[in-house]
């Protein structure tokens, strides 16, 4: 297993975030491998022109061919963000600064044979930002504003467990690979590479709509952990249209929601509905016995009653999104390179 090391102020500074560049990312490599049922909608709405435009740029396909590996993704894809709340542009910054050189070397330490197309272009770096500008523009674009709701649902319930359940508990939910293992260390993947010290550094959790996490940083002080956005907020549940017609639609999506116990920020994050809509459609849902209720720390927590359950109830071929997803939403963590960057390790794949 992989571990970060880490002090007490490395922690105290910890931050959760989001990251457009590393949300693109996701996106393009859901895009060329299998996707997690919750993803499978969205993956067919684009992935018959995210392939005509790889067979119209053989560079980009060349460059996606070689970037990711089974425990190893291309550095250069996976900067953490210098700030919160960057956009797109701003973080291609530095990619766009790389040489050829330093992309080759880059995509040689997840395939050691690289085609002849690689060797032999130029201006690799901009081809690379024009493959992740595609993808952003066509595919995560368009569904920033739910997509970047989601993400904030997600950073806002766990972070309201750290003062009820410490950094272990936090840790516990970021995927099956990541936990706390005492003595400020941190596992972070299943992979055997070297202990990476992360003490007295910046440390940043990004939130992101992935089949699976990965360990990446900005040299000297900036690291960062991706991690599987929670299944309960992957996917869009829609509601029947009979429950619809019976409850309203904002009603309906909320007891839909309410699947395993929320609170009402979270419905606001989720929902793009305001506080006191939220609140109003739980007190309405509460007081006729859909939603049972109860305070936890400064939280209260909302869930679907038995007969909450038995209304919300959806066809079984229609199980197949986030009420499913909390089961299996993490995959492993995978690592962007060695963990001592002074001396990468090249296993391939």
């Amino acid at each position: 297993m992989s571990e970060f090391l880490v002090d007490a102020d490395t922690l105290a500074n910890a931050r959760f975030g989001t990251s457009q560049l590393t949300e693109t990312v996701s996106a393009l490599q859901m895009l060329s491998t299998p996707a997690e049922p919750w993803y499978r909608a969205w993956k067919d709405a684009h992935v018959t022109a995210f392939q005509r435009e790889l067979a119209d740029n053989p560079i980009w396909a060349a460059i996606l061919g070689n970037a990711f590996g089974r425990s190893w993704l291309a550095d250069f894809l996976t900067v953490p963000p210098l700030e919160p709340d960057l956009e797109l542009s701003d973080e291609l910054e530095l990619l766009t600064s790389l040489d050829d050189d330093h992309i080759r070397a880059d995509l040689s330490v997840v395939r050691t044979t690289l085609p002849s197309l690689l060797l032999e272009s130029q201006g690799l770096a901009e081809q690379a930002a024009g493959l992740l500008r595609w993808v952003w523009t066509t595919t995560v674009e368009p569904d920033w504003p739910r997509r970047l709701r989601v993400l904030q649902a997600d950073i806002v319930s766990r972070t309201s467990r750290l003062s009820e359940q410490g950094w272990s508990g936090v840790l516990r939910g970021l995927g099956p690979d990541v936990r706390w293992l005492g003595d400020g260390r941190i596992q972070v993947n299943r992979w055997d590479y070297p202990r990476t010290d992360v003490r007295g550094r910046d440390l940043m959790f990004i939130a992101a709509h992935t089949n699976r996490g990965h360990v990446s940083w900005r040299l000297p002080d900036r690291f960062a952990l991706t991690y599987p956005v929670t299944g309960i907020f992957a996917g869009t549940e829609t509601p029947d249209e009979p429950l619809v017609e019976l409850l309203g639609r904002n009603r309906a999506r909320i007891l839909v929601e309410a699947a395993g116990p929320v609170s009402t920020t979270l419905l606001v994050a989720t929902t793009g509905l305001s506080l006191a809509t939220v609140s109003d459609h739980l007190r309405v849902l509460t007081g006729a016995g859909l939603l049972e209720r109860r305070r936890s720390g400064r939280s209260v927590l909302y869930w679907q009653s038995d007969t909450g359950r038995r209304v919300a109830r959806r066809p079984a071929s229609n199980q197949s999104g986030p009420g499913s997803a909390g089961r299996a939403a993490s995959g492993s963590a995978v690592r962007s390179r060695a963990a001592d960057p002074t001396q990468p390790s090249r296993p391939g794949e």
